[in-house]
This record gives structure tokens, sequence and C-alpha cells, in this order.
């Protein structure tokens, strides 16, 4: 598929999903604007790779909004609350920013339509990850009729196409379209407590999925870590 000339809009965390998305993008053909929030995140090292893939994937815009959420805290991540280390559990865990991705897709809906976008890219997905209830499939449904009600763009006729296309793959299915993709897993930052010389835990909930998702696939992961998962 070519869509050239046409401009998606990616919600880059800099994490590997939102890195893998991107490329998926540009593979399709669409320039790419990037928008990346600040938002007072413990894992700031995340920016720092938002900033590095922005660049080595020809972002034309990429804009950095600061939005600091530790005001609000109620997250492991924008507050003074230890980030879980002890395996992947099947509640939602303290890791979970208050209604983070609203948040986000608001302000990257917002930013595709003063860029004349129509199209969004996110990196969420909804098997292996840590059970967030603003990655599932019926939220970015209904984000998008929202966004389709509530925006000039959307009210004359060119709504926002909402694509997901990590949303059904297992962290292995992202790890191979990584390789595929021929992006490097260290240009990417996924771990929410890095050590104090900056290094990936290994424990929290994000590196032991992400480096599940190497091992399951048969890759290897270029990123350190501090330490390997227990389990």
């Amino acid at each position: 598929m070519s869509d050239s000339g046409k401009i998606a809009t990616i919600l880059l965390s800099g994490g590997l999903d939102s890195m893998v998305t991107a490329a998926i993008a540009r593979e399709n053909g669409f320039r790419l604007h990037a928008l990346t929030i600040d938002y007072g995140q413990r894992h700031v090292r995340e920016l720092e790779s938002a900033a590095s893939i922005a660049q080595k994937l020809g972002v034309e815009r990429h804009v950095t909004l600061p939005l600091d959420l530790r005001e609000f805290g109620g997250s492991a991540l924008t507050a003074d609350i230890d980030v879980p280390k002890s395996g992947v559990g099947d509640d939602i865990p303290v890791t979970y920013v208050p209604a983070r991705n609203l948040l986000f897709l608001a302000l990257t809906t917002a930013f595709a339509e003063s860029s004349g976008s129509s199209d969004i890219f996110i990196g969420v997905n909804a098997l292996d990850y840590s059970g967030y209830p603003d990655c599932r499939p019926e939220f970015i449904a209904s984000f998008a009729e929202a966004a389709r009600l509530g925006t000039k763009q959307g009210v004359e006729g060119e709504a926002f196409q909402i694509h997901t296309p990590l949303q059904h793959m297992t962290k292995a299915d992202i790890a191979r379209e990584c390789e595929r993709l021929a992006l490097d897993p260290a240009w990417s930052w996924s771990c929410y407590d890095p050590t104090e010389d900056g290094v990936a835990c290994g424990l929290c909930d994000s590196c032991r999925l992400r480096q599940k998702g190497f091992s399951e696939a048969g890759l290897v992961d270029s990123t350190p870590y501090a330490a390997d998962p227990v389990d």
C-alpha cells in the first residue's frame, strides 16, 4: 500500500511498540509527524529514545509536549510508589497512569488536525501487555467516534482513522516486526525503573514482557539489562 504525500501522526513514546508502529507507517508510504509527551514519567530516558527514533525514521515534524502528570500522581510512573518487580499479574498494576491514552490520544488528535492529517498511529497492544484498559480495541473504537464528533475535521466529513497495527500481535510478533523492519531494538526504551547508571532493570512488567517477546521469537534484544527475569 502507498499513501505517498499523506501524513501519519504517530504517538511516539520512545518504546519498542511505538518505534515499530512508526516504521510500519513509514513502510506504508506515509510522511511522519510525531508527538511525544513528557508527562513527568519516572523513565524519562524514553524521551531521548523518542528523539533518536524520530531522527532515524525521518520524521518531518517531532513535537515533545510537556504535561506534568506528577501533579496528579496515582501511578508508580508519576508518584513515589515502587515499581513492581515480582512478575506480570492479572490485575491492573500500579504502573497504570490514570487515563493516559485517553489524554494522549486527545492531544495526538489535536496535533493531527493542526497538521492536516486524518491518520493517527498508536502502538497499543492487547495480547502480551499489563492489562491497561486504555489499550483495548473497544476503547480505540470509542475514541475514534468521539474524535469524529468533537473536531472540525470530523464534523466536516473527514473522520480520523486510528491505526493500531500491533493491536493483536504478541510481543514475539512485535519483536519479529522489529527485525523485519531492520530496526535496532536498542534505539527504543521500555524499562519503567532504570538503574542509577541508566541500565534497564530487567524485572519490571515492561522489561519482562519485552524480553519474553524476543526470547519467544528466537531473537536477540540488543538492549542491556541489569537483571534477567526470575520466572
